[in-house]
Parts: structure tokens; sequence; C-alpha cells
């Protein structure tokens, strides 16, 4: 795969495609796009997903990485195909076993015009020659194995100190779920397997150090039961965690899907936990009930930060600032984000990937109205953002979450 030109998106603001923090290396979303940021094949998803490996190929290569480094792979598409369909078509772009995890979220909008699909990479320098990598195979139903020509799927993966663990729905067998109509069930399931997991990998879920999640759900009431299953997995200290809402989930009855990333180290023969310094100034908002999370932790270099909303300061009752309104509101979250890093001695401009959820009636140009605000915060070049549009968010008044990882 080779290009020419760097590729860019189509925004004005001048924005980096990728960046590194600690031993990591991060690439917003990558899309088909040229180097005016035009979409190379409009509308064809194949056609995209080949594109867009070319251009993620291209980013990771400014920080001395390739493919082979990946760790951690993610895709927001728009297709009528299903996950494993996806996740097939990705693979082929690495040969080597094991496969980088791959996460897929099919999603109502994209962020540009013809755009089908964007890809996000956490990737890490030469982790194949460590000494610890492990890694654990993901079951892949019957009618879904001939995709991969008998290879296993990546299910959980450990380079180093770091893991990643592929986002899933509770998918029990052949496109079936546990409990169709019970998302606080398939919860704690999905919870459980990741547990299942990261102790396979050496680990457990008190060593995560992300969780990102999706729900069908608008209103404090439907989020609520679920927010408490997946928080009932953890003790204090807790992770920093992103649960949004989601519009379309594979397969048929899928009520949310989860997914966790994690560190933990080796050390005298022993798999430890990495201690981690948090901070959460008196500004920040707080959940409406007690949750073992935290707003932003650093360990290793990296400062990994929480969903951030345009919640009310100094309050815990889950009330919006300036509601309903997508620019202001954007404009007072990164507030928050700048809040969250200061006592780390960092600021926006620290940061090295961004993943911004945000209302959307899926045009191109409210993208780009949102993107100049995000440039106006940060007073500086982007760093390497993954747009994602949502017809709805938490509730009607909530417009925006956003999170992101920063060199510490």
């Amino acid at each position: 795969m080779k290009s020419s030109l760097v590729w860019n998106l189509p925004i004005d603001h001048t924005h980096h495609l990728s960046g590194s923090a600690g031993a990591m290396t991060f690439v917003g979303g990558a899309g088909d796009f040229d180097s005016a940021g035009r979409i190379r094949n409009p509308g064809e998803f194949d056609q995209q997903i080949e594109g867009a490996m070319t251009n993620l190929a291209e980013a990771l290569a400014t920080e001395s990485c390739t493919l082979e480094d990946v760790v951690r792979l993610k895709a927001h598409f728009t297709a009528e195909r299903d996950d494993w369909e996806v996740i097939a078509a990705l693979a082929r772009f690495f040969p080597s076993d094991p496969m980088p995890v791959i996460s897929t979220m099919p999603e109502a909008f994209q962020p540009f015009a013809e755009q089908t699909i964007q890809i996000q990479a956490i990737a890490q320098r030469g982790w194949r020659d460590l000494a610890d990598v492990r890694a654990i195979a993901r079951p892949v139903p019957e009618q879904r194995k001939a995709l991969f020509r008998g290879r296993e799927v990546t299910a959980g993966l450990r380079a180093g100190e770091f893991i990643a663990v592929a986002n899933r729905a509770a998918e029990v067998a052949e496109g079936s779920v546990e409990q169709p109509d019970d998302p606080v069930t398939q919860s704690h399931w999905i919870m459980e397997k990741h547990g299942e997991t990261l102790a396979a990998l050496g680990a457990s879920l008190q060593d995560t150090i992300k969780l990102e999640g999706y729900y069908f759900g608008s209103t404090r009431e439907q989020w609520m039961p679920l927010s408490k299953a997946r928080a009932s997995h953890y003790r204090e200290p807790g992770p920093v965690a992103t649960v949004v809402p989601c519009h379309r989930l594979n397969p048929k009855g899928a009520q949310t899907k989860i997914e966790v990333m994690a560190m933990r180290e080796l050390r005298n023969g022993y798999d430890k936990y990495i201690p981690r310094e948090d901070h959460w100034p008196a500004r920040v908002w707080d959940w409406t009930w007690a949750t073992p999370y935290r707003q932003a932790i650093r360990l290793r270099d990296m400062i990994w930060l929480g969903g951030q909303v345009p919640a009310q300061p100094y309050d815990n009752k889950g009330r919006s600032v300036m509601e309903g309104q997508l620019l202001p509101q954007t404009r007072f979250t990164m507030s928050y984000i700048e809040d969250l890093l200061r006592p780390f001695g960092r600021s926006p401009a620290d940061l090295k990937l961004m993943v911004c959820y945000f209302t959307s009636t899926g045009t191109e140009a409210e993208t780009v109205a949102f993107a100049k605000t995000l440039a106006d915060c940060m007073g500086g070049a982007l760093p390497p953002v993954t747009f994602v549009p949502k017809p709805m968010l938490h509730s009607p008044s909530t417009t925006v979450e956003i999170w992101g990882v920063a060199q510490g």
C-alpha cells in the first residue's frame, strides 16, 4: 500500500494524523481521503476499507510504526454488513498472528459526505518482539468461520504491559444473544467474559484503564441500571469510562456493547497491578450515583480521560449547562478537559488522541463546524481525532461527549 501525498481530513484547521504518548502511538479516524480531504471512492464500502487502511499505514509510518505494530483497531462503519464481515475485511491487512484486537461499531452517520468507514488505531512499536506477548482467541460463529480461512480472531491481546480486549455484544451462539430483552443481564454477561479474557492474559478487570461502551436509550432511567451493572464489576479506584447511546447493534437482540483496555506489569515473574495517579478537580462534574470510576488517570507517561460531558460543574444531579446547544456545550466540555489535565502539568496541547461523540443530523457541515470549535479551544493543531456523529446522545439536553489520551 503506497500513497504519493499525505492524506487529510476535509477540515480547514491544521491537524495531526498520528501522535505518541508513552510507548503507544495513536491514529484518529482514518478514512479513504486524498491529500485534499476528498473521499476517493464515494459510498463504496469495500474500496473505502482499502483506502482507509492505506492511509492508516501512512499515519503510523510518521511515528515509525507499521500495521504490524497495531494492538487495537476500531472501526466505526455505516454499511449493511454484520460485524464479522467487517472484522474479516480488516483482518486481511494483518497477515501475522496474532492479529490485533479488532473492535467494530455500526453507526447511523459518518462525519463526512460519502464516507462509509473510519478506522482508529492504537499501536506499540515492536511489540511482536517483546518477551511478554499473550493472546486469547475469540469464538467465531460456525457460519462465519470461512471468512477467516482458519485463522483465529483475537479477543484479547497483551503486548508487554498494554492489554486490549475487543468490544462485544452478548453473542452466545450462531447469531443469538443472551437474554435479548434484558440489557442488564447482557451487561453482566459481557463484563464477565471480559474478566475471563483478562484473567487468561494475567490481568483482571481492576487493571482496566479505559472502558468504552454503547447502549440503547436516551433517558437517565435507561442508562442507570446498565451503568450500575458495569460498575459492579469494579472496586474503587476504577478506570475512566465513556458510554454513549447507540442506534444499531449486531446481532439482532443485542442491547449493549462494551470493550476495555488495561495495563499490567510483569515483574520478578509475577503479574502486578500498576498504580495510577488520578486527579478530580472540584469543578468537574460527578455521576448521579457513587460509581468507582475516575475522571483522569496517569500511568506510564499517558493520561487517560473519561468521557467529558457538559454537566453542571460542582454538581452530581445530571443537569446540563447550555442545554441542547452543541457548539457552546463543546466549548464548555473542553474546559473540563483543560481542568483535568492541569493538575498533571499538562494542557489540551498534549493530547495525542481525541474521540468525539456529538449530535448531528448527518451533514458534513455540522462536523466541520464542530471541528472548528475544537480547534478554537485547542489554540493550535488538533490532535488525531475520531469524529462520531450521533442522532442522539444521553438526552436531548446533552449534545457532546469527548475523551482522549495525553502525553503524561
